[in-house]
């Protein structure tokens, strides 16, 4: 939910944002466009369907454009009536911060290990595609409630491992899903229909139909 220190406005196809008075605004394909140009020149692709962005997204992060992507899943879920962000640790952690500053929303990240600290745990099981293994992942019902109603912003959709296993957490919290974001979707793989098929509204800010050596082509 849109909270009193943010209002947004749309005029002649452009999205304005006010964070304390300061006006953003940002032409709706304008994030795709940068989002897309960055992915072609300083992503790395590999066969297999392997795609490195680690210049500028999941290891070293490009705050300006992590803002632009911040203000984009604002355009697309803001005006739902969450009062949480999600994200798991740890590449999902930037653009939600985005959102919940942009929202004025706080964000709570799912833990990939068991703290010893950690009371009234929430737990469930999640694969991994890339490591092949099977993990736990965390989160204490302290921050995710029957109350809460959450969007789950993260940095990839491929096979949905994780989504679904953050999902079931949620389920598991009492908390409602509103939607989940993804700066970058593999729509070859198999998670986005994972997802769509569970009545999830998903949005994913740049779609990849294709990876190999080299290739990166995108979905129109």
């Amino acid at each position: 939910m849109l909270l009193s220190g943010l209002k947004n406005k749309t005029e002649n196809n452009r999205f304005y944002i006010s964070v304390y008075g300061t006006y953003y605004f940002i032409i709706y394909s304008t994030v795709m466009k940068l989002l897309k140009d960055r992915i072609l020149k300083d992503g790395k692709s590999f066969d297999g369907g392997i795609l490195k962005v680690d210049s500028f997204i999941n290891h070293q992060m490009d705050p300006i454009l992590m803002k632009s992507i911040g203000v984009e899943f604002v355009r697309r879920f803001g005006n739902l009536p969450i009062n949480k962000v999600v994200t798991i640790e740890a590449s999902g952690i930037a653009p939600a911060i985005m959102l919940g500053y942009l929202l004025e929303l706080p964000v709570v990240f799912v833990k990939k290990a068991k703290p010893k600290t950690m009371g009234n745990m929430i737990t469930t099981k999640v694969y991994s595609f890339t490591k092949d293994t099977t993990y736990d992942v965390c989160v204490s019902s302290d921050f995710l409630t029957p109350n809460d109603t959450v969007v789950f912003i993260d940095d990839f959709l491929a096979n949905g491992h994780a989504a679904i296993g953050v999902k079931d957490l949620i389920d598991k919290s009492g908390a409602k899903l509103a939607g989940m974001g993804f700066i970058i979707e593999k729509s070859f793989q198999e998670g986005g229909k994972r997802l769509r098929d569970l009545n999830i509204h998903v949005e994913s800010l740049v779609r990849i139909k294709g990876l190999g050596n080299n290739k990166i082509e995108f979905e129109e």
